[in-house]
């Protein structure tokens, strides 16, 4: 630290920003969350406070929350203020703003999204200012290590090092031998997010209180009009996630120690989980009024009518997968309606861009393509790789044939394909560099994106647990090795 002062005094905000050495940065204040997760391990109470205290008011940390918030997805959208950091001088300048002592937040700029489903209507996002955010996550890094201690093991979601993946990967896991579970509890929270219990919150999430109820109570504007908030975690703010996961950790142990020998499984991704079961009477009439209990200490409650118990061998849809036991045994693949939404998507991209160049239509569409096959690729989606390849070559020939209607079907081929090794119909558009030198740039396709099997996450393990450090390391490096080579 005295280093970096030394280095950075007397040099202006521009350069003191551009001059910080990240990579230390990360380092130390990796280490004081190692050692607060040490001690909430240890049930060290006293000792997680002075840590979190000491990390909050670091100047490393300080400058991570900043970055973090001007390199998220939100960095170009204000709040009620319209103040954005753009600048390594404001960027600097912000650093020194994020103190405790006289921290006053901002009201929430309220908007309204579409949900994933056009019919279900829209969502509320709270939008914090931009040192609101850069506070939350200041504080988010103190939080995130006693998280991880608290978390269920089978809790996937608002997790770093956990993806959609591992969720899947262990719901296939405890479905999938012949003496596994038949009977599945699709579990749907109300309103998770907007009906958290404030006082719930206040006593049981280990931080600042002063500062959780600063943000908890911050209050929100919409069409001018400044409304305050006596329950629920804002969805847009940095820390809401980290929140949700401390109030719904627990429940799988709760089962567990109950059900020891009833095959009762607990799968979490964010607020949407699944819980195995021997037979439908169990689950209905034992598992959902502890699961009630639970949840309404917390302010929330079991959505009946969309809360559902299936047998495997129809299926049900878990985080866009749809998982169903077959004659050969269990199997996870995209779902109908993930690959109806997307295909809806794709169709509205292609449809929308009728006189954009090819290859600017081309850069639109690959992100999309790749981004969902990958999201898949550890699935049993070869089949519908293939479907939903030919439903955008299809889509593609409609928008050729407008583009060119009085052109003859072999000159639109001709024109928009060529061939590629043995492939004769791949979609590609001439791309000419500064020296006049031709190459092409080619659509992606979703059959070829390799299926590759999952490797589920160890569910005891954490990032700030220096024992599982090399764990992580080496699930790190064979996440990019290539198929067969994985450890």
């Amino acid at each position: 630290m005295t280093s970096i002062n030394s280095t950075l005094n007397g040099a202006s905000p521009t350069s003191q920003w551009n001059n910080l050495p990240w990579v230390t940065i990360d380092k130390e204040v990796k280490r004081l969350q190692m050692r607060i997760a040490k001690a909430t391990k240890e049930g060290k109470k006293g000792k997680v406070k002075a840590l979190q205290r000491l990390l909050t008011c670091s100047f490393y940390s300080k400058c991570l929350a900043v970055r973090r918030v001007v390199r998220n997805k939100g960095a170009n959208t204000p709040g009620v203020d319209g103040i954005l950091w753009r600048t390594p001088c404001q960027r600097m300048k912000a650093v020194e703003t994020l103190k405790r002592r006289g921290y006053s937040p901002q009201p929430l700029k309220r908007i309204h999204i579409p949900k994933k489903n056009p019919k279900a209507g829209k969502r509320p996002l709270s939008i914090p200012c931009m040192k609101d955010r850069a506070m939350q996550a200041l504080w988010q890094l103190a939080l995130d290590p006693i998280a991880e201690e608290m978390a269920d093991p089978n809790s996937y979601g608002f997790r770093s090092k956990r993806s959609v993946a591992d969720a899947i990967e262990q719901c296939f896991i405890v479905l999938s031998r012949k003496v596994s579970a038949k009977w599945v509890l699709e579990g749907d929270i109300k309103a998770c997010f907007d009906r958290l219990s404030h006082s719930w919150l206040e006593e049981n999430i280990p931080m600042d209180k002063t500062i959780l109820k600063k943000f908890l109570k911050a209050g929100f504007m919409e069409k001018g009009v400044i409304y305050s908030i006596t329950k629920g975690a804002a969805q847009g703010g940095v820390t809401s996630p980290t929140i949700t996961l401390i109030a719904l950790s627990g429940l799988e142990k709760i089962l567990k120690d109950i059900f020891k020998r009833e095959k009762v499984n607990v799968v979490v991704y964010a607020d949407d989980f699944i819980i195995t079961g021997p037979n439908k009477e169990l689950l209905e009439n034992k598992v959902i009024p502890i699961i009630e209990s639970f949840l309404k200490e917390r302010g929330l409650e079991l959505n009946r009518e969309k809360s559902k118990i299936t047998h495997v061998e129809k299926g049900f849809n878990f985080l866009g997968h749809s998982i169903r036991w077959y004659r050969r045994g269990l199997l996870t693949m995209p779902s109908k309606a993930n690959v109806k939404n997307f295909l809806r998507e794709v169709r509205r991209t292609i449809k929308s861009n009728q006189t954009t160049k090819t290859g600017d239509l081309i850069k639109q569409l690959n992100p999309k393509i790749l981004g969902w096959a990958y999201f898949f690729r550890h699935s049993a989606a070869s089949k519908t790789f293939s479907y939903v390849d030919k439903e955008i070559y299809e889509a593609l020939s409609r928008w050729m044939k407008k583009r060119h209607p009085t052109k003859r079907k072999t000159w639109r081929n001709k024109k928009y394909f060529r061939q590629v090794g043995s492939r004769n119909w791949q979609f590609s558009a001439k791309i000419k560099d500064k020296d006049n030198i031709i190459s092409y740039l080619d659509l992606a396709a979703a059959k070829r994106v390799p299926i590759r099997r999952h490797i589920k996450i160890r569910g005891e393990t954490t990032p700030y647990d220096s024992q599982f450090k090399e764990y992580f390391e080496k699930r790190d490096k064979s996440k990019n090795a290539p198929p067969g080579n994985r450890w």
